[in-house]
């Protein structure tokens, strides 16, 4: 009886180790595997700040490509950071294949607005993060002024998310400007007039009197008449022909 329970314990022993021999030899032999392809995976269904050849370029790692490199050498981790330092990316996801194979996984930032000030211009997205603009790429969101420092960038963010959530708004408001005393003008795409907004204040309520304006105008085709369409008085819109 001992000794099959020894034949068993050797056996078990044999084979773990062999087991173990195996995943090592195994292991070691994928390390050495030389990463003979670059698979960058963008979200270009949404912008195109970046191509392939560009974040191919952020891809170094010992001052050269990590192409023809072995795996062993390749620190993923370092190499994902370095990916997003880059302004335009704002997820980066990297991996190795067993066949050689390094996988780039890259979400771009989405632009919501562009701002432009007295010296600079620039977009951002909705984590407030400035984006730089791209030779590559003109994003189609609505041009903001009048912003003078990121107090005002937070308010108007309150904006551009109704605006960015609503479709219609989406297509219609092409800009935003932020007079001195905080209230808001709207320039728009279907004619030449403005949308005097007012202050943030009840939002939802002026952008609803502001689609129920819109349903009368623009059935009966008398849009084109106005100057301005005011929204920021209380229960009311008042339309300057």
């Amino acid at each position: 009886m001992k000794l099959k329970q020894t034949i068993k314990f050797i056996l078990l022993l044999i084979l773990l180790v062999s087991m173990g021999f195996l995943y090592g030899f195994s292991n070691n032999r994928n390390a050495q595997k030389i990463i003979n392809e670059i698979d960058v995976q963008l979200d270009i269904n949404k912008s195109f700040f970046l191509t392939e050849s560009m974040v191919n370029k952020l891809l170094i790692q010992n001052n050269e490509g990590v192409e023809k490199q072995t795996k062993s050498v390749i620190d993923l981790y370092k190499l994902e950071e370095q990916v997003l330092k880059h302004p335009y990316i704002e997820k980066a996801s990297l991996f190795m294949t067993i066949d050689g194979k390094l996988i780039a996984s890259i979400k771009q930032r989405q632009p919501i607005a562009r701002i432009m000030t007295n010296n600079t211009s620039y977009y951002i997205d909705l984590e407030l993060v400035k984006v730089p603009l791209s030779q590559n790429y003109s994003a189609r969101v609505p041009l903001i002024t009048g912003v003078q420092d990121d107090e005002d960038l937070q308010k108007v963010i309150e904006l551009l998310i109704k605006i960015t959530d609503d479709v219609f708004l989406q297509k219609e408001i092409i800009g935003i400007h932020l007079k001195p005393n905080k209230e808001y003008i709207m320039s728009v795409r279907s004619g030449n007039y403005k949308i005097e907004f007012g202050k943030l204040t009840d939002i939802d309520g002026k952008i609803k009197k502001l689609k129920a304006f819109y349903n009368k105008v623009f059935l009966d085709s008398t849009i084109y008449k106005y100057k301005t369409i005011n929204i920021k008085y209380h229960n009311q819109v008042v339309g300057v022909k």
